[in-house]
């Protein structure tokens, strides 16, 4: 229900959308109340509004569960959402950028 998915509760796999499938497979991430969610291109085969969904879902469990996000991505707008940001080119450290919170 937290994902919004109660409604499909009794349906199989094949019968949920591609938006359906990786909420599910994010709450599986979370069965053992890890420290850490990693999540590799959640968004990768997702239209816009799935991808703004799954991003949204990511954040919102993060802060509720007080977890660690290691988020990948080649998405430029979602890794300017980040609070840190690595960006790699050939398996090396090119940048290590931290935004600061925003002013209380």
């Amino acid at each position: 229900k937290s994902v919004g998915l109660g409604h499909r509760l009794d349906h199989f796999p094949a019968k949920l959308s591609g938006g359906e499938k990786q909420r599910v497979a994010i709450v599986r991430s979370l069965a053992n109340d890890p420290a850490v969610l990693l999540a590799d291109e959640p968004t990768g085969n997702l239209d816009s509004e799935n991808s703004k969904h799954i991003l949204e879902l990511i954040i919102r469990l993060r802060r509720e569960q007080n977890m660690t996000l290691v988020l990948v991505t080649h998405d430029l707008n979602i890794a300017r959402m980040a609070s840190r940001t690595i960006q790699m080119k050939d398996g090396l450290i090119v940048a290590d950028l931290q935004t600061p919170p925003p002013a209380a």
